[in-house]
């Protein structure tokens, strides 16, 4: 029940943090480039444990992946954001590169790991992960449905002026601000469809505000937010080290689903010790079908850039 993070960033830290708070992994190691980072964050980590009451053991390395053997699960949060004057296709070279790297790192000692993607651009990087890795496909998992549904429930309760335990939605398609599906069709509260509540204007506001949800947290910040990732994660490893097989919207290789192959998007998903159990297919109206397929266009486009 060995659960290794690689990047003690923020959004690494964050995941350490709340699986480790969570009591239901043996060890969490936390992997960075920059010498004595991720043991630092790990020794201040494990001085909360007896005010937290966990005992999960959370260790740092500077790059010894030989520390993560023996991984059940592994989560990919290393990259850089984008910088002024960097082209996508500069970040996507970038980011791929450190990607493709701890991939194979992680797999030389976890031949049997579980890899949850984080990095961005997250749709891509798991796609990437497919196509470097060797793993099965039911291994793979790029996160992004988790927090973008976090997120879309959020701006739900607040517009519905509810508690956001009475709510309940989900969003597909791409991790993007222009590819997010919030499912308004399908969201309810304590099972009524939302749409008895909120007139069309509302609705629609709720789901700008949860397409732009990192974005306006970035602005706010001055960076990228961690909490709510970090939990979003802790969420997926639990169901998975559990075997919850709770459906949870993620990042998958899609064959076929939905009507799109040779591409990871954002789709529900049972999610269990053997990672991914079953792909989920709802049914969606034609207006979603056309924007879940242009989420998928433009996916593909970014996905074009990347050089194996």
């Amino acid at each position: 029940m060995k659960v290794t993070v690689v990047g003690a960033g923020a959004v690494g830290a964050s995941c350490a943090e709340y699986i480790a708070m969570k009591d239901f992994a043996a060890e969490v190691v936390l992997v960075d480039i920059k010498e004595g980072f991720a043991e630092g964050k790990a020794m201040d980590l494990m001085q909360t444990a007896s005010l937290n009451n966990f005992d999960t053991k959370i260790t740092g390395t500077t790059g010894d992946y030989s520390k993560t053997a023996g991984s059940k699960v592994a989560v990919i949060t290393s990259g850089i954001p984008r910088k002024p004057g960097m082209t996508r296709e500069e970040l996507i070279g970038i980011n791929a590169g450190i990607v493709k790297d701890v991939t194979a790192n992680l797999v030389k000692h976890s031949p049997d790991v579980i890899i949850i993607v984080v990095s961005n651009p997250m749709d891509t990087m798991a796609y990437l992960v497919h196509k470097t890795s060797g793993l099965p496909k039911n291994q793979i998992i790029g996160m992004g449905g988790a927090l973008d549904s976090a997120r879309f429930k959020y701006r739900l309760a607040e517009a519905l002026e509810c508690p956001i335990s009475d709510v309940d939605g989900m969003v597909i398609a791409a991790h993007s601000d222009t590819g997010m599906l919030p499912l308004m069709s399908k969201a309810t509260r304590n099972g009524v469809p939302v749409t008895e509540f909120l007139d069309e204007a509302k609705q629609d506001h709720v789901a700008e505000e949860t397409k732009v949800g990192g974005a306006t947290l970035t602005k706010l910040l001055g960076t990228s937010a961690w909490y709510a990732p970090g939990a979003a994660v802790s969420v997926m490893v639990q169901a998975i080290l559990c075997d919850h097989k709770k459906m949870i919207p993620c990042s998958l290789m899609l064959d076929g689903e939905y009507g799109q192959s040779d591409i990871c998007l954002g789709v529900p998903a049972i999610i269990g010790a053997n990672g991914v159990e079953k792909i989920v297919e709802i049914k969606l109206t034609d207006a979603e079908k056309e924007k879940f397929a242009t989420a998928a266009q433009a996916v593909r486009e970014v996905n074009g850039d990347l050089k194996f």
